[in-house]
């Protein structure tokens, strides 16, 4: 016999793990995940850091708002933010600064002398910088074991090695055909396919939203001197590198955004020299070895705000997709406001009406 449920989450990652542990309790659900193991793809390969910047004005509410939880589970440490600035862009980096100021976080600018003092070995380049105190470390592991363990305890179903192969529409919902044969209906299909997102709404018979994976690189370096413990997580005003000190480590990311099909993303010898070229211009620091690379995938609709929310044209379809690079940040408040729109309640810490997948329509 078919097995039946409330709901069918498709993707065990960050978000697929959160929404049902936030649902569990009130339907019954069942979470696919096509891999053995979940949060293989995206998930496992984040930079592990809760910056209410990163994102843009339109992601910061959900990731302040998930600030109060994450402290709670005990799974933030202090890290603090630097973005810097070259001459000629100290206009840039002052509107950055006002622009979240403005909206309540707490930025701080900073000359020449300011930035030097947060990282040694600051070449003449940089004159300026905006100081973000708030910014963490997130344990994305712990965070993502939280999600896993509670989904467990509200009765929800994993299912792991169980990609779609065929997603038929029912008049009681949906009918879902899985890879190794086994059979499922549902009432509501949620899409947490992460970069897969698309190509599930194209199963299901909907119209894609453009929801486009990117790949982001990430390389581990010993570097001398080492990297301080207190260093804070430096970014430029331009969006072409961020590093980190992890466990006595450097990560360091070009920041790259190369469209990419779903897949088990690897890293480009091109892109990692392109990080250890782009930093070695930032701080005057010997690069012993190259210790690890690798790669995850970034998916961002359109206008780079995530979609939730159910398909207008397909009142039993459920979007939580579109997280790009902040979905781990904003893991708490997002399962939170989706779980609401799925389950028909009202309230809640963040309007959903941005992130609707009805402004696509």
């Amino acid at each position: 016999m078919d097995a039946r449920y409330d709901i069918v989450v498709v993707g065990a990652g960050m978000a697929g793990a959160s929404l049902a542990a936030t649902i569990g309790t009130k339907a019954r659900v069942l979470v696919l995940e096509a891999e053995d193991r979940p949060g293989y793809h995206t998930t496992g390969r984040s930079a592990a850091f809760w910056s209410e910047s990163y994102g843009g004005p339109g992601v910061q509410p959900l990731t302040t708002a998930s600030g109060p939880l994450l402290r709670e589970l005990d799974l933030l440490t202090p890290r603090t933010a630097l973005t810097l600035g070259r001459k000629g862009q100290e206009d840039e980096v002052a509107a950055f600064a006002e622009t979240y100021s403005g909206i309540g976080l707490e930025v701080d600018l900073l000359d020449r002398a300011g930035i030097a003092r947060k990282v040694s070995g600051l070449r003449d380049v940089w004159t300026c910088g905006a100081f973000e105190p708030s910014c963490c470390d997130i344990d994305v592991g712990g965070l993502h074991q939280h999600y896993l363990r509670a989904s467990h305890s509200a009765g929800v179903d994993l299912w792991c090695r169980a990609g779609l192969r065929e997603v038929e529409r029912t008049g009681q919902g949906w009918h879902l055909t899985l890879a190794d044969g086994r059979r499922v209906n549902a009432e509501i299909l949620v899409n947490a396919a992460g970069a897969w997102a698309d190509p599930v709404a194209s199963m299901a018979g909907l119209s894609p939203l453009g929801i486009t994976p990117y790949r982001r690189t990430v390389a581990q370096l010993a570097v001398s001197p080492a990297a301080p413990a207190d260093l804070p997580l430096v970014l430029d005003i331009s969006g072409s590198f961020y590093f980190k000190p992890e466990s006595g480590r450097l990560w360091l990311s070009p920041h790259d955004e190369t469209p990419s099909p779903p897949c088990d993303a690897a890293p480009e010898e091109l892109d990692v020299a392109l990080a250890i070229d782009r930093f070695e211009h930032v701080v005057d620091w010997e690069i012993e070895r190259l210790e690890h690379r690798w790669a995850g995938l970034r998916s961002f609709a359109p206008d780079r705000l995530p979609v939730y929310g159910f398909a207008p044209q397909e009142p039993a379809f459920f979007w939580f997709a579109g997280q790009g690079g902040f979905g781990i940040q904003t893991a708490p408040a997002a399962a939170e406001l989706a779980g609401r729109l799925l389950l028909g309640e009202t309230g809640g810490a963040v309007d959903p009406a941005p992130y609707s997948p009805a402004r696509f329509a």
